[in-house]
């Protein structure tokens, strides 16, 4: 029906040009100019969202459903040895360019089967998601109005898996953990390093800090509630022979449950205040992005997983449960696409691209990490198929309807 094969030529190339020319956070020039051609080409007038977002609209009226894509790479020098690899020092290493390329995709066979569509689809290509910014900012600046969208849905590729290359995974309820990001700045006063008692050392009270943070995950969080805390930078100026009187740490927070969350934080504020007190020191937390949870709506995962099935077999498409249970067992990284499922119904999909291919056997955000490209006009066809299918049925599925912003 969708011809989806015909694509993967185009498709591979599309993708190539982006993850040469990788951008971050909200600095896309070149690849906003690159998606809005393509968008044109196709017969669409794409519309500027925010600081760096794309949106464009498929069909007539009626029910609308949700096509998100992030665009966004990493600050994180290449080191696959690819042909077309960045050389800028950043890199689409968690596979937001297959993302893109996937919903360019799905955007040219929507167009095509435009008549057919019993409402309409909105593509979102969002900026920012490794800042975990871009979809509240997408929010904030009426993405999900004018018109509103009824559904949504996003794809993730997988790396380091092994699963073969195109399985699809859907998850019923929570999906990704809450991320929070956060400084510890840690005051002391500053000195002679031959003459400590002169000041007030604040490396060393961030290091009790530190210490006591670890305490929280040990000893204060039940085992059903699964929660990482990690402290990834202490940032401290001065020369060898002073005492420090100015230190930050900086981590991040991740969570399956809000309130374990809410717990953890003020925990994290009691024990950097009341640490630095005791050694004649102050302590203050502060939190910079992050997001919710992100929570995949049952009746519409119950009708992508369905949809995927009867399209492209059920042999190549699972849920979380059929994979071992809980998505907590397996994974930390959190989606700002959580933002849209507190808002709409809403299901993330992940697909594997991974196999046998060199660098499969790399993570997400590591600079060897390569992609199996093969998957592309399958993604496209998952994107299309799913909101297709979804306007048609729209009635039917048995959605638990619209979730309140946590």
């Amino acid at each position: 029906m969708w011809n989806e094969k015909s694509l993967q030529p185009e498709l591979v190339k599309i993708r190539r040009y982006l993850h040469k020319h990788a951008e971050v956070g909200f600095h896309l020039e070149k690849t906003n100019d690159f998606i809005c051609k393509k968008l044109t080409e196709y017969g669409y007038r794409p519309q500027p969202c925010g600081r760096a977002g794309i949106v464009a609209t498929v069909g007539k009226s009626g029910k609308t459903f949700l096509l998100r894509a992030d665009t966004d790479g990493l600050p994180i020098p290449e080191q696959t040895g690819l042909s077309y690899a960045c050389t800028t020092g950043q890199m689409h290493a968690c596979g937001h360019d297959m993302h893109t390329a996937m919903l360019l995709g799905a955007a040219k066979l929507l167009k095509i089967h435009e008549k057919e569509l019993r409402g309409r689809v909105k593509l979102l290509f969002q900026p920012a998601e490794e800042l975990l910014e871009g979809a509240k900012e997408m929010i904030e600046n009426g993405v999900l109005d004018n018109p509103k969208p009824n559904a949504a849905m996003m794809i993730h590729v997988l790396a380091g898996t092994p699963l073969p290359a195109g399985t699809a995974v859907v998850a019923k309820g929570v999906s990704a953990p809450a991320a929070d990001y956060f400084t510890i700045t840690v005051q002391g006063k500053g000195c002679h390093g031959a003459a400590p008692w002169n000041g007030v050392d604040a490396l060393t009270v961030a290091a009790r800090i530190l210490l006591g943070l670890e305490e929280l995950s040990a000893r204060e969080i039940s085992v059903a509630n699964t929660a990482v805390l990690t402290v990834g930078k202490i940032e401290c100026e001065g020369a060898d022979n002073a005492i420090s009187d100015r230190v930050a740490l900086k981590g991040t927070l991740r969570s399956f449950d809000e309130d374990t969350r809410k717990t953890i934080k003020k925990r994290m504020e009691a024990i950097a205040r009341y640490t630095a007190k005791g050694f004649r020191a102050t302590a203050e937390v502060a939190y910079g992005g992050g997001c919710p949870t992100l929570v995949n709506d049952e009746g519409l995962a119950l009708h992508t997983e369905r949809v995927f099935g009867e399209y492209f077999g059920t042999e190549t498409v699972y849920n979380s449960t059929a994979l071992g249970g809980d998505v907590r067992a397996g994974q930390g990284g959190s989606e700002d696409f959580a933002y849209f499922t507190h808002k709409i119904p809403s299901v993330m999909v992940a697909i594997s691209a991974g196999g046998d291919k060199a660098g499969s056997g790399y993570p997400l955000h590591h600079p060897k990490v390569v992609f199996e490209e093969g998957i592309l006009a399958k993604g496209a066809t998952m994107y299309a198929l799913n909101a297709y299918k979804w306007l048609q049925n729209a009635e039917k599925i048995g959605q638990k309807g619209e979730n309140t912003e946590a």
